[in-house]
């Protein structure tokens, strides 16, 4: 019997792509396994939008170098956003031993690599699955590398998605996030110019589909229509990932971000007072070129004031060919580290609160899997809770009573004897 292994790193586009390239092998005949050194064919799907990431990738991709000369006939392809046209002759000269170099989601050039193997192994589909319905990029952030690897923002058409939901629905998936580099802005290359709004009405209406949500957003095309329908349509839950990436407007304009604070505060205050209950999430830089202490500390101010449910915070780091990578990047790796630390520990004692405040009430978690014990899942608002019992209750709506709140996750105990139709 042959196997596979994936390694991913990176974003949601890049889970999304792996849950495929694993379909696409399950049909081949090829069956999952935990460990490269079992494998027949190894696929690393990468990610190189922060250099810790990148090294992450280079790091694996060097320790499979003693798997591939032990055993010469096994397939190690690389997928995702190291693989670029300018990179690829520089990669094959410093990896040989890699058979396949793949562009981010080119998961049809695997399939024809391998050609046909054996009989098709069933897959088992997740709870919650990612469905991408636009990619690449059309802004012109001056960090960011995704649209020099991604290329170009191109919308799926409104019915090729509806056509995937409905068959994952089919399989056993409850719920789907809408995925995106900048998923708001959905639509507006695609005939009659349809909006994430209607997107999101149109799968609203998929039978035996629970929950969606969608990622990530950006504030430019957050539009009244995008928030009125998280308000009105039930099965879309109240949660909303809207990076900032810096709290002081000379920042935001050196970035490329064509917002000020001011107005970003303006589009928070519209979402909550429409949305009663909403959870926001964010994304942050620090270390940013020429950021000062001051600029740093109206990042700090925006999250103290703002109280986000997650903020997501990395170090400012060059990538290749971007216009910021051409700014001196003047801020020693310990400064950088310092914000950064001082931001984690501010969301942290943010995220105990906003969750201890939980405590006592009754949720309804959407359970995706058992985990060292206990059975894991979601609320509406993306807050992840653990609770033991028993029964099997994947793929189930359970009412958990919160018991315990940390900043990253809940604990609580069952309000119902047994799952539905159990």
């Amino acid at each position: 019997m042959t196997h596979y292994y994936i390694w991913t790193i990176g974003c949601q586009m890049n889970d999304a792509d792996s849950r495929r390239a694993a379909e696409e092998l399950q049909r081949l005949g090829y069956l999952p396994t935990p460990r490269a050194e079992e494998a027949d064919v190894v696929l690393l799907n990468t990610c190189v939008v922060r250099q810790k990431a990148e090294d992450k990738v280079y790091g694996r991709l060097s320790s499979l170098k003693p798997l591939k000369e032990r055993r010469p006939e096994i397939t190690l392809a690389v997928m995702g956003c190291l693989v670029a046209p300018e990179t690829r002759r520089d990669l094959g000269r410093r990896f040989p031993y890699v058979d396949l170099w793949l562009p981010p989601s080119e998961v049809k050039g695997l399939v024809e690599f391998l050609g046909k193997r054996g009989e098709p192994v069933p897959f088992t589909y997740p709870v919650s699955a990612y469905v991408p319905v636009v990619t690449g990029c059309d802004q012109y952030c001056t960090y960011c590398i995704v649209r020099l690897r991604r290329g170009r923002e191109r919308s799926r058409p409104m019915k090729e998605v509806l056509e995937e939901v409905r068959c994952l629905v089919e399989r056993g998936v409850q719920e789907v996030t809408l995925v995106g580099q900048i998923v708001d802005s959905y639509g507006h290359d695609l005939p009659g110019q349809p909006t994430l709004a209607d997107l999101l009405g149109e799968v609203h209406e998929v039978e035996g589909l629970w929950r969606i949500r969608f990622l990530t957003s950006h504030p430019n095309f957050m539009t009244d229509g995008l928030v009125e329908a998280v308000a009105s349509l039930p099965k879309v839950c109240e949660h909303i990932e809207l990076p900032v990436q810096a709290g002081d407007d000379r920042i935001l304009k050196r970035m490329g971000r064509r917002y000020t604070v001011s107005q970003y505060r303006s589009l928070l205050a519209k979402i909550r007072g429409r949305i009663p209950g909403v959870s926001l999430a964010t994304d942050v830089i620090v270390g940013f070129p020429g950021e000062t202490e001051e600029e740093f500390k109206g990042t700090y101010r925006i999250l103290e004031e703002e109280r986000f449910d997650v903020v997501h915070v990395a170090a400012y780091s060059p990538r290749p060919a971007t216009p910021a990578a051409r700014l001196p990047d003047d801020l020693p790796p310990e400064e950088k580290e310092r914000r950064r630390r001082a931001l984690e520990k501010l969301q942290a004692n943010i995220a105990e609160e906003i969750n201890q405040a939980l405590l006592g009430e009754t949720l309804e978690i959407l359970v995706e899997e058992r985990r060292k014990g206990k059975w894991k899942g979601r609320t509406r608002t993306n807050k992840l809770v653990f609770f033991p019992d028993d029964n099997d209750w994947r793929g189930k709506l359970a009412p958990v009573q919160i018991t315990w709140a940390g900043p990253w996750s809940m604990q609580g105990h069952l309000n119902a004897p047994t799952p539905p139709g159990g």
